[in-house]
């Protein structure tokens, strides 16, 4: 199944509400990444400026040229970090 973003809404510093096509909605908080990126090139878009202006382009999320974007599941799944459970070796 192809999910796409369909609203997004800056709705305080570094959160957006998505909305999905299948009707699942997301607030998603971008601050935990581009604060713990040590990248100059990720962590321009901490500019207040820079980060509200995003747009949807064929159903993602984009800023810029695709200067910053996200795999919509990570989005959908409001998981930018992929902190999945560690496996315990037995």
């Amino acid at each position: 199944m192809i999910i796409n973003i369909i609203a997004a809404d800056l709705v305080g510093d570094y959160r957006i509400r998505l909305g999905f096509d299948d009707g699942t909605e997301q607030t998603v908080d971008f601050r935990p990444f581009l604060t713990g990126s040590l990248h100059p090139d990720i962590r321009r878009w901490l500019d207040p400026a820079q980060f509200s202006d995003f747009r949807i382009a064929y159903g993602e999320l984009v800023w810029g040229d695709y200067d910053l974007c996200f795999p919509v599941i990570d989005l959908y799944r409001n998981d930018l970090e992929h902190r999945y459970p560690m496996e315990t070796a037995a």
